[in-house]
């Protein structure tokens, strides 16, 4: 399955950083330096209170925005939550689902955030959903369970036309904010793994054309190798997503590919 029909893909996620002015400062920075390139696609995923601002900074920009998360209902009385069709009238085009963090804190399962993936489809927003063991899960040696289940129960209902819409993250727990990372070869393992899962469940043609990102503390010193894996199609970068500088530099190292 050729790397070269998926273009790769470096998506910040800010989780609960940044207010609206300082957001808008970081894509201001970011948009200078890589938003006229179209070779990597690049998302920058702020909190809900800095899309606006950060979508106003991103005029005629191609980066992208992106949401932390979302309810699978359209409306109604779910009190701080925030549905597709809000995020899509901010022009938000991705959004990330089934964070381990979302997993832990907001005991989210992977039906409920199945009901968000097909909302997000139906509602032309593109998933990005995130998959990945523990320490603890690593150690008794279920990664590859555990990644399963969450990617077939967490993609019930997703059909073969919906793959070039469709992105998976693959975030080992164990390495996020921890400065721990998978080696390159630990990373593809799962990763070729997740695309053959994939095969089973949209068939081969469709499991190609799916970005798989790396969302493990990626960061400048170790994104070159990953990147060369055949099945690491991007980055999910959380710290460094917040930083100009190590995000630019994140999405050149993917330029050079």
């Amino acid at each position: 399955m050729a790397k070269t029909i998926r273009k790769y893909l470096i998506a910040g996620n800010w989780k609960m950083n940044k207010t609206a002015s300082e957001g808008a400062e970081l894509v201001n920075e970011i948009n200078l330096a890589v938003g006229k390139q179209s070779e990597v696609g690049v998302v920058v995923c702020p909190p809900f209170t800095a899309l606006e601002s950060c979508i106003t900074a991103l005029e005629d920009s191609n980066v992208q925005l992106g949401a932390q998360n979302m309810h699978p209902k359209q409306e109604g009385a779910y009190t701080g939550e925030v549905s597709a069709v809000m995020l899509r009238s901010l022009f938000c085009t991705y959004v990330i689902l089934g964070h381990s963090e979302r997993r832990e804190y907001f005991k989210e399962t992977d039906a409920f955030i199945n009901e968000k993936v097909l909302a997000a489809l139906e509602s032309s927003l593109k998933p990005i959903l995130c998959v990945g063991e523990t320490l603890d899960q690593r150690e008794a040696g279920e990664t590859m369970s555990v990644v399963k289940t969450q990617l077939v129960d967490g993609l019930k209902g997703v059909t073969a036309d919906a793959a070039e819409n469709l992105v998976v993250a693959y975030e080992p727990v164990w390495a996020i904010g921890t400065g721990k990372t998978a080696t390159p070869e630990m990373a593809q393992e799962v990763h070729k793994f997740i695309r053959d899962e994939l095969g089973a469940i949209l068939g081969n043609g469709a499991a190609a054309k799916v970005r798989i990102l790396y969302g493990g503390s990626m960061k400048p010193e170790n994104a070159s190798e990953l990147l060369d894996q055949p099945d690491i199609d991007g980055g999910l970068i959380g710290g460094a997503s917040l930083k100009s500088k190590s995000f630019v530099e994140l999405v050149e190292i993917a330029r050079s590919k």
